[in-house]
């Protein structure tokens, strides 16, 4: 997440005042140790999602409250998933119901927030959300997964030797003198 941004999401006193209760959460704060997408902890991938469906269910005048809580534990589940295990082999299709396990032990959850949770990983999961603010957040996790994954795969293709060779060749075509 850059720099502005967070500023931009730190200083919206009516969001961090919704989501103070699960921010200051020590397993919450956890999040911070599990790796979500290249370079993103679960704790960043889960603001900005919160974030962003705070914004958007807030303009279309829907539950934003709701959204901005569940957004915030969505991925609440606390385990390395690239690492093999039976306990999580079936990660994409799972997490959700392990998700809403997990925040239900800490916080008390709406019938909208348990929907977003569970559901936000439709198509993968057979069960769509029943709610706006679900699908909301169906769309937002993708969008910011997908970006978080694009940049860290940018950067990590900028430190690779593959991509060193090629942007010498390029200088050396290019500069070379005839």
């Amino acid at each position: 997440m850059n720099l502005e941004l967070e500023m931009k999401i730190n200083k919206d006193t009516e969001f961090q005042n919704i989501i103070k209760e699960i921010i200051n959460n020590n397993t919450v704060q956890d999040m911070h140790n599990y790796r979500q997408h290249y370079d993103t902890s679960c704790f960043e991938h889960c603001y900005l999602v919160s974030y962003y469906c705070y914004k958007i269910c807030k303009k279309l005048k829907l539950d934003y409250r709701s959204a901005a809580r569940a957004g915030m534990v969505h991925d609440l589940f606390l385990y390395d998933w690239r690492e093999p295990s039976t306990t999580h082999r079936f990660h994409a299709f799972s997490h959700g119901k392990v998700a809403c396990q997990n925040a239900e032990n800490f916080f008390e959850l709406n019938d909208i927030e348990k929907d977003i949770i569970i559901n936000h990983m439709w198509p993968v999961t057979p069960k769509p959300p029943k709610t706006k603010e679900g699908w909301i957040i169906t769309v937002v996790d993708k969008y910011c997964a997908i970006k978080e994954s694009k940049e860290g795969f940018e950067k990590q293709f900028v430190k690779s030797k593959v991509f060193r060779y090629a942007m010498m060749f390029l200088f050396v075509t290019l500069f070379r003198k005839y």
